[in-house]
């Protein structure tokens, strides 16, 4: 009986301890979501003529310049497995998507966002 009552005793700690682990985790899961919310990321700031290295398995490594407008910031570069790449610019003028061919080195398209 003793042996019982002793591995009861055993799991009785490993389920009040791990209940506390999973109180402990979601609050600092919340803790980061607070702050995060409270402490949004600021775009960063390019200069007028933006530089983009780019380092793909089947693209050499190369530099793209785009020749934009002082104050211009890219907000987000999408590129997914293929020679087109996709650049959300703000400021300098109207917001804007540049499609920008890797292979060729030059813009293919432009779209302008309205506001």
């Amino acid at each position: 009986m003793e042996q019982g009552t002793f591995a009861r005793r055993g799991l009785f700690a490993a389920v009040i301890g791990m209940g506390i682990l999973i109180i402990l985790g979601v609050i600092a899961l919340v803790a980061v979501i607070i702050h995060r919310m409270s402490h949004p990321r600021l775009p960063v700031a390019a200069p007028a003529g933006i530089s983009l290295s780019a380092t793909a398995a089947t693209i050499p490594s190369q530099t793209f310049l785009l020749h934009e407008p002082a104050g211009t910031r890219i907000e987000q570069i999408v590129w997914s497995n293929g020679p087109i790449m996709a650049i959300r610019l703000s400021g300098g003028g109207p917001d804007r998507i540049v499609l920008w061919d890797t292979g060729a080195g030059r813009s293919v398209g432009e779209i302008n966002l309205a506001q």
